[in-house]
């Protein structure tokens, strides 16, 4: 298991595409981790606490986790996961919309994901279908 996460043997377009996003959210997620207030200067987000980027960097932590999962499932092709994946990401801009009338998240960090999951969704899916 060790060896096909390494060289990635067989891995298919559509794996890849979740692998490809799999780096981009870990990457993500470690600058949150490290540098909250940077990020949240990026997004243009008010300035946090030291409780608020505790949690921020919470937040990091479970996105390289979720990173991490759709690299391996994309290197080891894994083809339940890329389709799994197909099911939750374009569900991500309407969660995204919802937090963000409610006023729990800001706008640009609601558009940024909504950007991201869905057009990394459609990338996927394209793949999958030519695949298929």
């Amino acid at each position: 298991m060790f060896r096909r996460l390494r060289t990635a043997e067989g891995q298919s377009r559509s794996a890849k595409t979740v692998e490809v996003f799999g780096w981009l959210i870990l990457v993500e997620g470690t600058i949150v981790l490290f540098a909250p207030h940077f990020t949240v200067s990026v997004l243009g987000i008010a300035p946090l606490s030291d409780q608020a980027a505790n949690y921020f960097r919470l937040v990091g932590l479970l996105v390289c986790g979720v990173g991490m999962l759709y690299v391996a499932s994309g290197r080891l092709n894994a083809e339940g996961f890329v389709f799994a994946s197909m099911l939750d990401r374009p569900l991500v801009p309407i969660a995204m919309a919802i937090l963000w009338y409610l006023d729990i998240i800001p706008g640009p960090l609601a558009l940024i994901f909504s950007i991201q999951d869905f057009g990394s969704f459609l990338w996927t899916l394209f793949t999958w279908r030519a695949e298929h």
